[in-house]
């Protein structure tokens, strides 16, 4: 019953629960004054549980209990997707997964989560760097096109041929005649190597961030060292140039989300839903047998918005506010 009151908590008030579970402990742990690192490691224990009051021990135990029931919660939608792989390579079909969005919104620990437990021989995670000085002669996408899967395979893109729609624009590593020519073209290329006979299955993810969330996880990569890395030329600027980004998220879902080729937003405040929702929507793009029919396979709605309705809620929002706010 407690479990379930954490859960239900957690989706009501996602903002209360962002920092995640393990930063909750380790806030709880710097209230303890004693230095317990000196201690061995079976009398390290005892030391901190003499040490912490009740307040402190129930924030420990509910954060536990929450990241046990977050992983578990998973565990079924990723045993499903090992199904999934299966029958790609049972029938020999492609699946190319596009991971794009605001910087910090998620984007790579979902991919982690996601391939957790697929047969790493037969899946790839691609995040390409800035293209070298040949690579910038070739055509755009071109670069992108040569990590595709062979059949029976599955290619993540943490970030795809879309930076040319949404990063490079903005910070001004295109210009804006390659901008749209990309705009204009980027269609009919999807169309082209969609057009096998069904084999290949593109799936475009766009991961959506609040600004206040997106600023309090660049603070924590500032203040981690395990994180520093992941700060870029374009982090330093992403909250300065938050309505420039919004701006081209609009025009990406204008002008690229199609019927045959649509867009899925996450709402990703809320990592853990961000990551089972996601799970959901690669799911339902196959379908095969042995599906778990006592899984909850409907996308949340609040949390997997269609390219289309999204671009309704950005239209009102600049119409009622003058800009768009997601």
């Amino acid at each position: 019953m407690k479990a379930t009151k954490i859960m239900e908590s957690k989706q009501g008030h996602p903002e209360e629960k962002s920092a995640g579970s393990t930063a909750q402990i380790r806030d709880v742990m710097k209230k303890v004054d004693t230095d317990v690192t000196c201690f061995a490691p079976d009398k390290r224990l005892k030391k901190v549980l003499k040490v912490l009051n009740k307040q402190d021990k129930e924030e420990i135990i509910q954060a536990v209990l929450e990241k046990y029931y977050n992983k578990e919660e998973l565990k079924p939608y990723q045993a499903e997707l090992i199904k999934m792989h299966r029958h790609l390579e049972r029938t020999l079909k492609k699946m190319v997964i596009l991971f794009d969005g605001r910087d910090a919104s998620g984007k790579g620990g979902t991919i982690r989560r996601v391939t957790r437990y697929m047969n790493e021989k037969r899946y790839h995670v691609v995040a390409l760097g800035k293209p070298n000085s040949s690579q910038k002669t070739e055509l755009h996408i071109k670069r992108y096109i040569e990590h595709f899967p062979y059949a029976g395979e599955v290619v993540l893109f943490d970030r795809s041929w879309y930076n040319r729609a949404l990063v490079e624009p903005v910070m001004g590593f295109c210009t804006l005649k390659q901008y749209n020519r990309f705009m204009k073209k980027v269609n009919s290329y999807e169309q082209n190597f969609l057009e096998d006979e069904g084999r290949t299955i593109l799936l475009k993810l766009y991961f959506s961030v609040s600004k206040n969330e997106q600023a309090r996880r660049f603070e924590r990569r500032k203040n981690d060292p395990l994180r520093q890395w992941k700060l870029s030329e374009v982090d330093l600027q992403a909250q300065e140039l938050w309505d420039e980004f919004t701006e081209k998220k609009f025009q990406l879902l204008k002008r690229t989300h199609t019927k045959k080729s649509p867009w899925y937003v996450i709402r990703s405040d809320d990592k853990h839903l961000a990551r089972r929702e996601t799970m959901k929507v690669i799911l339902n793009a196959v379908r095969y047998r042995g599906r778990n029919r006592k899984l909850n396979f409907t996308p949340d709605p609040e949390i997997v918005i269609p390219g289309n309705k999204e671009l309704k809620i950005m239209r009102m929002q600049q119409k009622k506010y003058g800009k768009s706010l997601v």
